[in-house]
């Protein structure tokens, strides 16, 4: 049996933020690793609508850079599902035998919006924690909002008229912010004015 010839990449990180959250100034190479060719029964990438596999940001194709493991069997995602109820169900009952109705914890798609609308609104720095001082993150701001985008774009006819309402006043509010705060931190901090004149 022929020898299986060690392939080399180079894995760069292109992640946008550390680990403390600060915006990354460079972005760094790790070293080059030796990796063993996809076997034969890998799974092969998916093709885009145009024929083409899907591309990353840097142009690369981003399914063929990394091998992705197979999905868990039906089997184990019934496994899985059924340990995770029995755990939620659990949940609900303690939160039943606290006073509470279990039915706050269930999540609707208008309670998803209107966390990441919130979340979008903590990273425009118009709202903060209490006792906090707000924080800007403009990138992570924009990138909610385009997720809100993708949402409406992706679930087109699938929502009821009073969720598609609440997606669109949601993006509506949340591009304003947007286009305020970012014009605002363009203009720079603003001195007032010296009024002069008599009396």
């Amino acid at each position: 049996m022929a020898e299986k010839k060690q392939q080399e990449f180079t894995v760069t990180d292109r992640r946008l933020f550390t680990s403390e959250g600060e915006l990354r100034k460079d972005v760094g190479e790790e070293e080059v690793k030796p990796v063993s060719p996809p076997s034969s029964s890998a799974a092969q990438p998916l093709e885009h609508s145009s024929g083409k596999a899907p591309q990353n940001a840097a142009g690369g194709s981003s399914l063929v850079d990394s091998e992705a493991p197979p999905p868990p069997t039906a089997a184990e995602q019934k496994e899985q599902h059924d340990a995770y109820r029995k755990s939620a169900n659990e949940m609900d009952s303690r939160v039943e035998l606290s006073g509470h109705s279990a039915k706050d914890l269930e999540m609707t798609f208008e309670r998803f919006l209107a966390s990441l609308y919130m979340t979008a609104m903590l990273q425009l720095g118009l709202m903060h924690e209490q006792g906090g001082e707000p924080r800007i993150d403009l990138v992570g701001a924009r990138q909610t909002v385009d997720t809100l985008g993708l949402l409406q774009e992706k679930t087109k006819g699938n929502l009821s008229s009073h969720e598609e309402n609440f997606l669109q006043n949601v993006l509506y509010e949340l591009r304003m912010a947007y286009v305020d705060v970012t014009n605002a931190l363009a203009r720079g901090p603003q001195t007032p004015e010296k009024r002069t004149g008599t009396s």
